[in-house]
């Protein structure tokens, strides 16, 4: 019998934990696929170096089981009421540890990080990239995580000993989450996030002993691949306490649980989460589909031992782009000012913002380009700058579509949209506009916690169905392509192009 013929569904939870790039959170999820009850954590970004990025992992670790607690206090419920656990995670972001004292052997390294970038190189002129593109479905790129664990095993004093010893482990954000939350038990990780590790072989679903061999890391490291809907073991009561005993069900990648949270579950579906990068996923089915315009194929999800894949496309910089106008240049006091700003003004002034700051992604994968803008004369205002950045990322999110759709054969019918970046209305509509598709907004705008939440409900029996979730699903409203006439879209389009030019490394 599973758990979910034994308890009251309308007065159980199950809690999300949504692992972020620059906060922590904790979401109840009730039945109705609401998010009920909501604890938010910042913590400390390091960049010790030009393009470096790390967080501390026990800063990770301790925000997500503070915001556990805090999202218990202030549901005033028990831990029993949470039938279960899923994790979602920041991606490819590099954890080292040793396995006897469950300390960190060094920060974890950030997936924006490019510290690594002339090792890639180094594998690419070797004549590498094929056969790990072929393997995996990534492009090459200091973005994903074997190139950090390299660098971790080869910088770090002591570091490749101990690895060889069999004393350290690998993990991404969510194994090292699982590791801590269970008392050490459990080193497991889900096909998601195996597979943005460049490590993983994605058509054999394992771990690749030629590319293990290739980046110098022992297999005595890497964890074991679990489905994103299994059982994880449980929380300790020394990892927390007071809580001890909640079964973690579900596991599986920010990006993959936006998809799977907006029941994107058929073929062709795509969505587009507007975070702190942008991140487009088309769910292409058992079909690992090999991409011939700098996208990668990645696996979407694993269910009952049967893998799914997708398309994906990366912008690495979206919602950041709006942060640093508001904290680094101080053009506004908080980030949903913008809405109005962009509104402000009939265009942008001929201005296009190019927010290379750590590299282009999909489709140019350029990872020597940096920030530039564009157009800037004497009548240009911080206005005209808010809502070029605004519409930087509906472009970017259109290079990544079209891609998509060239590679799949499939044209966009429509695209569903998350994130926090999709509540500013000014941006769905312009973005409609560019693609001259419908964009759909869900009410719930928590997609990703929200996959990561459906996972652990589903195994546990709390939803019965991938049927009864789709059927649940509510668009908030559609924004149509009707506020653009074509002569003007292709005008914008040809100006994007033309600063994107400008701006890549080799051109």
């Amino acid at each position: 019998m599973r758990i979910g013929d034994l308890f009251n569904r309308d007065r159980k939870y199950v809690l999300a934990l949504d692992q972020g790039t620059t906060s922590s959170r904790s979401i109840l999820f009730d039945h109705a696929s609401r998010p009920r009850y909501v604890a938010q954590m910042e913590f400390t970004q390091h960049f010790p170096q030009p393009g470096w990025v790390e967080h501390d992992p026990k800063d990770i670790l301790a925000t997500q089981v503070q915001t556990i607690h805090d999202v218990i206090d202030k549901a005033h419920i028990e831990p029993s009421d949470i039938v279960a656990i899923g994790i979602t995670n920041q991606r490819e972001t590099t954890v080292v540890w040793n396995r006897k004292t469950g300390q960190p052997v060094y920060n974890a390294i950030v997936w924006q990080c490019r510290r690594t970038a002339s090792m890639i190189d180094d594998l690419v002129e070797r004549g590498f990239g094929p056969m790990i593109k072929e393997k995996t479905g990534l492009v090459p790129d200091a973005y994903f995580s074997a190139s950090k664990v390299a660098w971790i095993l080869q910088n770090v004093p002591g570091a490749r000993e101990a690895a060889d010893a069999g004393d350290l482990l690998f993990g991404t954000v969510d194994c090292w989450l699982v590791w801590n939350l269970t008392g050490g038990l459990v080193h497991a990780t889900d096909y998601t996030n195996a597979s943005r590790t460049m490590l993983f072989n994605i058509h054999e679903g394992k771990w690749d002993p030629e590319l293990l061999e290739l980046f110098g890391v022992p297999a005595s490291m890497m964890p074991q691949v679990l489905d994103c809907a299994a059982d994880y073991g449980a929380t300790s009561e020394i990892a927390l306490p007071g809580a001890g005993g909640i079964p973690i069900r579900g596991v599986m990648g920010d990006q993959q649980a936006a998809l799977f949270g907006q029941c994107c579950f058929k073929k062709g579906e795509v969505k587009n989460t507007y975070g702190t990068g942008c991140f487009l996923l088309m769910n292409t089915g058992e079909e690992a589909v090999a991409s011939q315009h700098g996208l990668v194929t990645t696996i979407a999800s694993c269910l009952d031992g049967k893998i799914s894949y997708a398309l994906e496309g990366s912008v690495f910089v979206a919602g950041a782009l709006i942060q640093w106008l508001r904290d680094e240049m101080g053009f506004m006091r908080k980030a949903s000012d913008s809405l109005k700003m962009a509104r402000s003004v009939p265009d942008s002034g001929g201005v296009y913002i190019v927010p290379a700051f750590t590299g282009l992604g999909a489709p140019y994968w350029d990872q020597y380009a940096r920030g530039a803008i564009y157009g800037l004369t004497r009548g240009t205002t911080k206005e005209h700058l808010v809502r070029a950045a605004l519409e930087a990322l509906a472009y970017q999110s259109y290079d990544v579509i079209c891609a998509m759709s060239q590679d799949a054969g499939v044209p966009l019918n429509h695209l569903k949209v998350d994130g926090g970046a999709s509540a500013n209305d000014f941006l769905m509509q312009f973005q409609s506009d560019i693609l001259g598709a419908q964009v759909l907004r869900p009410k719930t705008l928590e997609t990703t916690a929200l996959g990561a939440a459906y996972l652990a409900g589903l195994e546990v029996g709390f939803w019965a169905s991938q049927d009864e979730l789709e059927a649940e699903w509510h668009g908030d409203k559609p924004f149509l392509p009707n506020q653009m006439d074509a002569d003007t879209r292709a005008k914008l389009l040809a100006g994007w192009a033309d600063a994107v030019k400008r701006t890549r490394s080799g051109v």
